[in-house]
This record gives C-alpha cells, sequence and structure tokens, in this order.
C-alpha cells in the first residue's frame, strides 16, 4: 500500500511561525532560537549573557524543557523576565508553542528575546519558531564526532558556540577539526569558541549580537 503525503505536515507549524515573525517584526524584537544537545551549557551561556548586557538591551528567555522550571528560575535570578514552555515529553519547541507565550511579554519593552530550545541536536532544527536567527551550542565534553554525526542543526544554524573550551587541556577535543566540519557541512555559518564558566571568547558572542540587533531595527 502507498500513501502519498500531499499537505506538509509542518503546515500549521509554519503558519505559526509567519504569526510570531510579523510581530517581532513589528516591534523590532531581535529574536535568537538557541538549540543543543542536554548539557552543553545553553543556560549558563544566557545567565553570563543576561548579565552582561542587560544594561544595553532589554533581554527576556523563553525556556523549553520537558518538566520544570529550573532553567527559567535561573534566568529570573539575573533579573529577565523569563517563561517556561514544559512540553512532556516532547523533543523540541514548535511556532505554536512559543505564539502561545508570547502574550506572557510586553514587546514594547524587550530589545532581544532569546528561545533555548529543548536539549536535542535533532528535532530543533527543523522547527522554524519565526526567530531570526538559529544559533547552536556544542560543548567540549561532547567530542569531535557530533557536527558530522548530526549535520541537519549544523547545516541550518548561521553560528556555532563551541562551549566549555576551559575543558580543552584535559580532553581529546580538536577545535580545527570542528572548524573543518562546520565549513564542510556549512561554509556560511562561523564558530566562535567560547566559555560560559570563564568567559572566556564571550566577547566575540556578544560583538556577534550587537551586529544582529542593529540589523534588526534598520529592517
Amino acid at each position: 500500500m502507498k500513501v502519498t503525503l500531499r499537505t506538509d505536515v509542518l503546515t500549521n507549524n509554519n503558519r505559526a511561525a509567519e504569526f510570531n515573525r510579523d510581530l517581532f517584526q513589528t516591534t523590532k524584537t531581535l529574536v535568537i532560537n538557541l538549540m543543543s544537545s542536554p548539557g552543553a551549557g545553553k543556560t549558563t551561556l544566557l545567565e553570563e549573557t543576561v548579565r552582561v548586557l542587560s544594561g544595553k538591551y532589554r533581554i527576556a528567555v523563553i525556556e523549553g524543557d520537558l518538566a520544570t522550571e529550573k532553567d527559567a528560575d535561573r534566568i529570573r535570578a539575573m533579573g529577565a523576565k523569563a517563561v517556561q514552555i514544559n512540553t512532556h515529553g516532547g523533543c523540541h519547541l514548535d511556532a505554536r508553542m512559543v505564539a502561545a507565550a508570547l502574550g506572557e511579554f510586553d514587546f514594547e519593552e524587550i530589545d532581544i528575546l532569546f528561545i533555548e530550545n529543548v536539549g536535542n541536536l535533532v528535532c530543533p532544527s527543523g522547527y522554524d519558531l519565526g526567530q531570526n536567527h538559529k544559533v547552536a551550542v556544542l560543548s567540549v565534553p561532547e567530542g569531535n564526532d557530533k557536527i558530522p554525526k548530526y549535520p541537519q542543526m549544523f547545516m541550518r544554524t548561521e553560528l556555532v558556540l563551541l562551549n566549555k573550551i576551559d575543558l580543552l587541556p584535559y580532553l581529546d577535543f580538536s577545535v580545527e577539526e570542528a572548524r573543518q566540519d562546520l565549513m564542510e557541512i556549512n561554509p556560511e555559518s562561523t564558530l566562535i569558541p567560547v566559555s560560559a564558566r570563564t568567559r572566556e571568547g564571550l566577547h566575540e558572542w556578544f560583538f556577534w549580537i550587537e551586529g544582529a540587533y542593529a540589523k534588526c531595527v534598520q529592517q
């Protein structure tokens, strides 16, 4: 038996993504979809980002997790507005989930919205949330095989933050190999080595955000 799918299974998601995008564009809000495997350090990275940039930008965060509000509480402790989305088993956020959370924000009071997606290197990359940019976080302890093993994630992101570089002296990880793998999969992407723990390299991440925000408000 042959079944032909005539309707895009992502149609409803894409409609919601367009709704989100229209809102973000109208309010000149820079939206960054942050994706990674579990434990790569997305939340710690966001804590440092809020700490450093909150004096210049009004920052808000949507946190995606299967359960609990632990990550959202960490962001709130930094003084930023955070809304938690629990997927209850879902491996990613979709645009409809994000759209349902947007009513919790006053977009006249937000310059940058970060969406911390559910920890997963497969599903999140395939869903448009209406964001301006997709950014992947890869961590040194994960090893050098992740970029070639999960190409769809890295093909769809324009920036990769290589986190936990403070562990490079203790682990068998090659930054240059990671750069080469990324270049072969997505030559338009950029890799920035950082450590959210020691703050090494974060100035480049902040500079990238500043450039992205400048382009956003000019559109």
